[in-house]
């Protein structure tokens, strides 16, 4: 048996003997042999071998042994939870099993030569919160290894990780033997065939992958060596190419989204009509300069002057140069070019903005992968009115995925299928058609539980495009329009004729006799308007946010209430409400400023809504305390479960290293919300849901048990909705709320919830 001292772990190697393996031999291989031998010596192992996670294959690859045989190396490949070592590093805990062979998770290799080895022993190496991949020893004898072999086992791998990461980072810059096209002699990389990703949306897509911005920009340096000669003729019909594109593309956008700005290309057009842009071009070429050349002389010096610029917005123009100048010599090369390049229609990027959005979907994109982000931002929101399905991916595979990638994209599973077979194909065509035959299903102009109780249901809406659809699917009115998004994709705040023309838009084109809910400017946090003294915050989401920032910037609170009010003329059932409220202060503070716009604009004779009912959303714990009092002065509560959840429970609902704790079920937010409809009803207003609880099924009969009787949904949910509140009984649904309130543990609560009403 191991007799090894505990004082030997203190320190299981000293400076000298890492600066040894560090230092000496020939290469990355030959460290990571050395520190296997080193490790083995110490232990007193038959064997110590050391896996490395390769992030390209996506799996854990034996990089070094001691003890089994060396051509082993490079071809024993294992996932993440297979075998031992693949468990070892899913579960990042440490393993111990003494005798391997005949344990349920190991995984044999006819050509690593273990069978003598029975006693088995792994830890992960990890550098900080990253996981690098496994450390192993061997032993011939059964149950030979101890805790203080574990103790030392660890210590190794913690002193050795520094060396190693770096070693694992400059191996996955080689190109991988296994990836080269021997027909061809280039290297074409294997990709996994399934992802999985996260998607608060729906939808299906599938298309070839966008060039990134960076690989499109590489047009604007690189020299053209296709051996074409390009006239000036050449470089005016590109110019008459991009100016038709670019009024096909404003056109479709003017259409789709009223609210946008109504030239959004603007900068575009002034440029190809300026002489010292498309003239100064045009001089060079005369002179003798080819086409290409002079294009990119020009963009290239508009590119720098802007963003040298210390005027923010100025060097924002540097994107829409930069745009410009690759249309133009997009479309200079096409001349020359039998074929156009494949643009693409699946858009894979880290970061994207609402303005982003909007253009690309004028440009033909059917959908967006998010490497990173949050899974119930604005722009996931945006994604879903614009019919974009989105999935966030927080995997670097999707960058290095070439512009031939054919990605299909299944929103409602958050499904990413790389390169898909026909078969696959096939099978989604097929989930495709039940979605829209799902679509099509009638709905009922009114909606009640099984034991007659009537719900209204509601729509969300966010673009004036999405009205059409809720009327459609007979929402019983608007329960939430969301002001902010047409804001958030113009480059200036909008004044208040502008914004009139957009409300007026939303109630000319809603039912007459329905309500219409307009929540004031919900700004700040994540959405950040580019024509305001917005600053850097540290914790933005408890920063100067919603009607925080309406009641610090009076005057574009009134413009806005001013706005609404002149477009709501005439209209039965408006509501106006107040997003983030946080005390009784703010409230009185944000009616006061109602009561003055409604003053004002009778002094002034003109015509307006002068008796709109006044709301507030519920979004923050601190008017729990308090919301006896805030029913008897509010019209009406509206609950947005996604901020109430986040500030409830102090889990960012953007941060996946928090997702975990934003639990929707959490007893605190259960009793909370059951609270608020307790006083809304012993008060006799009416009371909502607007968030993302309200249509996800598993939570509906919760609400509706609770007292709530509407329910406001994106216009899509809308179905799927109404079928869940018609499978309700009330009665159950009251029992099995009472049994979610007395729960005070998470646990039990999501034992509850997973039985669901039936179950009471």
């Amino acid at each position: 048996m191991n007799r090894k001292k505990p004082d030997h772990l203190n320190l299981l190697f000293d400076m000298g003997e890492l600066a040894s393996i560090i230092t000496s031999g020939s290469d990355i291989e030959a460290f990571l042999t050395g520190a296997s031998e080193l490790v083995a010596k110490h232990l007193q192992a038959h064997v110590c071998s050391i896996y490395l996670f390769d992030t390209r294959s996506r799996d854990l690859v034996l990089k070094a042994t001691r003890g089994l045989k060396p051509e082993a190396v490079d071809r024993i490949r294992m996932l993440p939870g297979e075998g031992l070592v693949g468990q070892c590093f899913s579960q990042d805990q440490v393993l111990r099993v003494g005798n391997a062979r005949i344990s349920p998770g190991f995984k044999y290799f006819d050509n690593a030569g273990e069978d003598p080895f029975n006693s088995f022993l792994c830890v992960p190496i990890r550098r900080g919160v990253v996981k690098i991949g496994v450390l192993v020893v061997q032993h011939r004898e059964m149950d030979h290894f101890t805790l203080l072999d574990e103790r030392a086992l660890r210590t190794a791998a913690t002193q050795l990780a520094g060396a190693v990461e770096n070693a694992r980072l400059l191996i996955a810059l080689e190109p991988d033997p296994t990836d080269i096209d021997e027909n061809e002699g280039t290297i074409s990389k294997k990709f996994p065939t399934y992802i999985k990703g996260k998607s608060d949306g729906y939808g299906l897509a599938f298309g070839t992958i966008r060039p990134s911005r960076r690989k499109r920009k590489a047009i604007l340096f690189e020299a053209d060596t296709s051996n074409a000669t390009y006239s000036l003729a050449d470089f005016q019909t590109a110019v008459e190419k991009t100016i038709d594109e670019l009024k096909a593309l404003q056109d479709k956008f003017a259409a789709s989204l009223p609210e946008s700005e109504s030239l959004i290309f603007t900068a575009h057009f002034m440029m190809l009509k300026d002489k010292n842009f498309t003239g100064k071009m045009k001089a060079l070429i005369e002179q003798g300069i080819s086409p290409v050349a002079a294009i990119q002389q020009v963009v290239l010096k508009y590119i720098k002057v802007f963003s040298d610029n210390p005027n923010a917005y100025m060097q924002e123009k540097a994107v829409d140069v930069e745009d410009l100048g690759i249309r133009l010599l997009s479309h200079l090369k096409a001349v020359h070019t039998p074929k156009a390049p494949d643009r693409g229609t699946i858009f894979v990027t880290q970061d994207i903005y609402p303005s982003d959005m909007m253009k690309l979907t004028a440009d033909g994109i059917r959908g967006i992968v998010l490497v990173g982000g949050g899974v119930t931002s604005h722009v996931t929101i945006l994604a879903r009115s614009l019919s974009i399905p989105l999935i966030i991916a927080d995997d670097p595979v999707f960058i290095d995925l070439p512009d031939t990638t054919r990605l299909l994209l299944d929103a409602g599973q958050g499904n990413i299928y790389i390169n898909p077979d026909d078969n696959t194909l096939s099978i989604f065509q097929g989930k495709q058609e039940a979605e829209n035959r799902a679509k099509a299903r009638e709905m009922l102009p009114a909606t009640y539980t099984l034991d007659n109780r009537r719900i209204r249901l509601l729509a969300n809406i966010n673009l004036l495009s999405e009205i059409h659809l809720a009327r459609e699917l007979k929402a019983e009115g608007i329960g939430l329009y969301r002001t902010e998004f047409p804001f958030l994709i113009r480059s200036e705040f909008p004044s208040e004729d502008e914004q009139y023309l957009i409300y007026k838009g939303l109630f000319d084109k809603t039912e007459p006799g329905t309500v219409t809910t307009v929540r004031t400017l919900d700004a700040g946090g994540d959405k950040v308007i580019k024509d305001t003294d917005f600053i850097q915050e540290a914790n933005p989401a408890l920063g100067l946010r919603s009607i925080r920032f309406s009641l610090k910037h009076r005057q574009i609170f009134r413009a806005q209430i001013k706005a609404i009010l002149r477009a709501a003329h005439g209209r039965e059932k408006v509501r106006l409400m107040f997003p983030l409220i946080s005390s009784i202060d703010e409230f009185l503070a944000a009616k006061q400023v109602m009561a003055q716009c409604i003053s004002q604009l009778e002094q002034e004779g003109v015509a307006h809504k002068n008796d709109p009912e006044i709301g507030m959303m519920i979004e923050l714990p601190s008017v729990l305390a308090t919301i006896d009092e805030f029913a008897e002065l509010a019209d009406f509560f509206s609950i947005g479960t996604n901020d109430f959840i986040q500030y409830m429970l102090g889990a960012d609902r953007g941060n996946k290293l928090v997702a975990e704790h934003y639990i929707s079920y959490h007893p605190a937010v259960n009793r909370g919300i059951a609270r608020i409809a307790a006083a809304a009803a012993d008060h006799g207003i009416d009371v909502s849901v607007c968030g993302e609880m309200a249509h996800a099924p598993d939570h509906i009969p919760f609400l509706i048990g609770v007292g709530i009787t509407s329910l406001s949904v994106d216009p899509k949910f809308l179905p799927t909705v109404q079928a869940a509140v018609m499978e309700t009984s009330f009665s159950l649904a009251s029992t099995y709320a009472r049994r979610l309130l007395d729960q005070t543990q998470v646990k039990y609560a999501a034992e509850v919830l997973k039985a669901g009403p039936g179950k009471c």
